[in-house]
Parts: structure tokens; sequence; C-alpha cells
């Protein structure tokens, strides 16, 4: 069983910068991809940026492409999303998943049976 421990989000101005953070143990799988995805109110889940184990490849959801950057830690499958350019729109609980790098970078969801997510963190910008 995986387990995730989140740390980051909370509450930003319009134009500002949060971080969120995820750390990552009993993975099995010798590739994966790891990041969020996210679900506003009244919307569906939706990808938004996932970094491939062993390659460093990215994936960034067209809303947040030039203003999300995503990085792999020093320490072993811990991953950061910094966020910049903050609009209300990012308001939503966000997840860190982890699945295999296909189904992550193609439909921005945890898919296989190999997927997982944690808790949720919360993320609200507004004026």
């Amino acid at each position: 069983e995986i387990h995730f421990v989140e740390s980051g989000g909370g509450f930003a101005q319009p134009g500002g910068p949060l971080r969120l953070s995820c750390a990552a143990s009993g993975i099995t799988l010798d590739v994966y991809a790891i990041g969020w995805f996210r679900q506003a109110p009244g919307n569906e889940r939706a990808g938004v940026s996932y970094i491939n184990s062993l390659s460093g490849n990215t994936y960034y959801a067209h809303p947040v492409k030039g203003r999300f950057t995503i990085s792999r830690g020093n320490a072993k499958n811990t991953v950061y999303l910094q966020m910049n350019s903050l609009k209300p729109e990012d308001t939503a609980v966000y997840y860190c998943a982890i699945d295999l790098p296909n189904a992550l970078f193609t439909s921005g969801l945890p898919s296989t049976v190999f997927g997982s997510w944690g808790q949720r963190t919360q993320v609200t910008v507004s004026s």
C-alpha cells in the first residue's frame, strides 16, 4: 500500500504563489509518474502535473502551463509543485497521485491497477 504525506496548499491571493509537496512510500513500481490532479467544486477531476520517476519528463495540463513547475526533491519519492501566478480558477482540492507514466501523461488521472492517490489538499485563490 502506498502512503502519501502531503503538505502545502492553503490560501493565496490572485497572482500569488503556493507550493505543494508530496512524499510517497511503499511504491513497488520500478518506473512511475507522480504528481497531482485536482477537482474544483462542481467539476470533474482533472490532471495538473506529473513527473516521470526515471526520465524526469514532465506533464502539465494546458491551464497551468507556464505557471506551475513540478520538481523532484532530494529525498526519494518526494515531489514539489510550485504554483505561481495563481488564478481563482485554480481553486480546487488537489490530490497527490501515482500511476504508470503512460496512464497519467495520457489521461491526467490514475487509471490502472497501480494507480493510487493521497488525501485532499485544499487550495483557495481569492481576493
